[in-house]
């Protein structure tokens, strides 16, 4: 009998009470924060200051989204971020495939060095680039725009999705691409052919790490985009409190309303998310 089919050792009801309750935390500990701002996106502001806490509002009163799009042009900021979060998106992952391809399938010097300069820029703070491409993007005359957000995201995001595709390229067993070349395909038709179909879930991994990054990201948006029509959804936000007021209602209806599109590709995307995920964890 091979170990896959092994049966499963079974677990006493002690050791599965502890797993649930494990599992059950995760789940809470995940969802509660979104459920909270859904709860309170949909409380006035007399029900927020309720003592003892009123946790779930007395009637549901969605008049709150309805500000969220009058009181500023969130339409316009939910749009800047999707054209942002798109194209750097594609643009990160235009040069990632190849760099992923060239460390994971050819024989290239120096290839532990190239992937620990690559780890190293992963973890470089944003707010140490800050200064020099700030005046980069002023010489460049491109303060207020889009390049200035996705020239950067994209450049910022590209170790990531480098490390996520050279992971799951070393996967694919080396013999299909070898076969597809034998039958006189070149190198780079072999990659697209062959190595990039069976790399689906490792392609939509990396490319939602990427859009999730580029969504989420906060100061070099607040700082290169001063003008409040390229203003993105992460700094549009901020915008709804007042001087000495913060309608947190108000607040939490337009977080709710950014986070919907992270919610939207994670529940369509979520199976080839997680095959993604586990997929480069072994090595064929």
């Amino acid at each position: 009998m091979s170990e896959a089919e092994l049966p499963a050792p079974r677990l006493t009801p002690a050791e599965r009470g502890v797993r649930v309750l494990a599992i059950t935390g995760l789940i809470v500990g995940g969802f509660f924060p979104f459920v909270w701002m859904v709860l309170t996106s949909l409380k006035s502001e007399g029900e927020l200051q309720k003592f003892p806490v009123q946790y779930l509002p007395s009637t549901l009163n969605p008049v709150n989204y309805g500000r969220v799009f009058s009181e500023q042009p969130f339409a316009q900021f939910f749009t800047n971020s999707l054209v942002v979060s798109l194209l750097s998106t594609a643009l990160c992952i235009a040069f990632a495939v190849p760099a992923a391809y060239a460390l994971a399938r050819l024989h290239v010097r120096a290839r532990g060095l190239l992937m620990t300069l690559v780890v190293a820029f992963s973890m470089f703070p944003v707010v140490s680039l800050l200064v020099p491409l700030f005046r980069l993007f002023r010489g460049a005359n491109l303060l207020n725009s889009y390049p200035a957000l996705i020239l950067p995201y994209a450049a910022l995001s590209l170790p990531v999705a480098i490390l996520t595709l050279v992971a799951f390229f070393s996967a694919i067993p080396r013999d299909l691409e070898a076969a597809a070349m034998v039958d006189g395909t070149g190198r780079v038709g072999a990659m697209l052919r062959v190595v990039l179909p069976l790399s689906a879930p490792g392609m939509v991994t990396a490319a939602l790490l990427v859009f999730v990054n580029s969504w989420n990201e906060f100061l070099l948006a607040l700082s290169f985009n001063t003008r409040v029509s390229m203003r993105t959804v992460s700094v549009g936000v901020t915008l709804y409190q007042g001087e000495f007021a913060f309608p947190w209602p108000l607040i939490a209806a337009a977080v709710v309303v950014a986070t919907v599109p992270i919610v939207a590709l994670i529940a369509i995307f979520q199976r080839r998310f997680v095959a993604g995920l586990t997929a480069g964890g072994v090595k064929a």
